[in-house]
């Protein structure tokens, strides 16, 4: 036997129906960051990605969903999962999530993307780029304020232009304060292994030291860990990156280049806009970290003379050459 509805009450249930799918599906939408090689507790890159994620789910009391790369061929696979999902936004960090984002994106149009130092031109993706070069420029000048031998190094993760770009931005500001500087710089490798390799970084720290070199910093994820280490067993200087990894070992970690990744990643859960966002010190997107872990290492002087060169930055007084536009560090 076969139950027939009447014409109207068909329709009623047909229309209840889909607004209770309609609002699952509204509940069910939730936010999402992948985060790349090194993990989401690399106190450092993928960590400020974290921290971000946590103050948005702590200020909405709402869930996200995350996923930590292993290895590359997991990119796209963790975008389409996510996007499948009906996860909304989904944010990836770092440049080499920058395919990966784009074919979701193109795979989901729909859907609303972000992705963290890397350009995709579509119309439902944000696109979020730091000015690192500035950041950079300030800790170069307190390396070099903080020197006692005129020598400074830089050691980098993967050899990209963006580590390039940190490392043009570093030696301008260690020769704005003093020409003739010297700077010594190591690349730690030229694949994502680069971002997890502490024993190398701690290795390249210790023969720059032994060149002469008393400040260091370090651009290069989860390898930093044993530059601030090496530093830290040398009586030298480590300056950390990313977040603020001052407090890693206080006393010898002169300051960090703060970049804010965080809260990249915590507006793009609020909301995504479209097009290509630049963050300098101008934006608070990078800027170097003062509190109690180095207070005593930075003089009044020193603060001065930086905060001096952080205005005439934003104000375009002083010009910082950005590696990846033009291609070169003079």
């Amino acid at each position: 036997m076969t139950l027939k509805l009447p014409a109207a009450l068909g329709t009623l249930c047909a229309i209840g129906l889909a607004l209770v799918t309609s609002t699952a599906s509204a509940q069910q939408a939730q936010p999402a960051v992948i985060y790349d090689m090194g993990g989401k507790f690399d106190k450092s890159f993928n960590e400020a990605a974290f921290n971000g994620a946590e103050r948005w789910k702590k200020e909405t009391g709402k869930t996200y969903l995350d996923f930590e790369i292993a290895n590359p061929t997991q990119r796209e696979q963790a975008v389409r999962r996510m996007a499948e999902r009906g996860a909304n936004p989904i944010v990836g960090v770092g440049f080499s999530q920058g395919s990966a984002i784009e074919k979701g994106a193109k795979d989901f149009p729909k859907q609303q993307f972000a992705i963290i130092d890397f350009v995709v031109d579509l119309p439902n993706v944000q696109s979020i780029v730091f000015k690192e070069h500035e950041g950079s420029f300030l800790v170069g000048m307190m390396a070099a304020l903080a020197s006692k031998t005129g020598k400074v190094g830089f050691v980098g993760g993967m050899d990209i232009p963006l580590i390039r770009k940190f490392q043009c931005g570093f030696e301008q500001g260690a020769k704005f304060v003093n020409p003739k500087a010297e700077v010594f710089a190591n690349m730690t490798g030229t694949t994502p292994a680069a971002w997890n390799d502490p024993a190398r970084g701690g290795e390249l720290a210790k023969a720059q030291f032994a060149k002469g070199a008393d400040v260091i910093f370090a651009a290069a994820g989860g390898t930093g860990i044993g530059v601030y280490q090496a530093a830290k067993d040398g009586g030298k200087l480590a300056i950390g990156v990313d977040s603020n990894q001052n407090h890693l070992q206080p006393g010898t970690m002169l300051t960090s280049m703060v970049k804010r990744v965080d809260v990249a990643v915590y507006n793009a859960f609020k909301g995504t806009k479209p097009g290509v966002q630049s963050l300098g010190l101008k934006e608070g997107g990078v800027d170097y970290a003062m509190d109690e872990h180095n207070a005593k290492l930075v003089s009044a002087d020193m603060k001065k003379r930086v905060d001096a060169a952080k205005a005439d930055i934003i104000a375009g007084k002083i010009k910082v050459i950005d590696y990846m536009a033009a291609n070169a560090c003079k």
